[in-house]
């Protein structure tokens, strides 16, 4: 509730909510005004080490986010520390073109 009430998704700024539990890690892009997810993707079924998933998962939602003509959301990293997976992520966003 805290991250909520500080970021928010917007139709022109959407927020990247991340979620990782122990065995994946999961992201969508989500116009909060109207409840609608725009893009998601998870690392279910991908290999490797959990980094380079979570890598693979940002420069997957990024070319998924740039299909729907998203080019800027708002990063919401769910409550977890910007460390490990969730900054991975972040990063594989970014290398795919999204600005946060």
């Amino acid at each position: 509730m805290r991250v909520r009430k500080k970021v928010n998704g917007t139709p022109e700024r959407p927020r990247l909510s991340v979620y990782r539990s122990n065995n994946a890690i999961y992201c969508q892009v989500i116009n909060d005004l109207a409840g609608h997810t725009l893009a998601s993707a998870t690392s279910l079924g991908m290999k490797g080490n959990n980094s380079a998933q979570a890598t693979e998962v940002g420069k997957l939602i990024a070319e998924r986010a740039k299909a729907a003509g998203i080019q800027s959301v708002v990063f919401d990293r769910g409550g977890y520390l910007y460390h490990g997976r969730v900054k991975a992520l972040a990063e594989g966003a970014r290398e795919g073109g999204l600005q946060f």
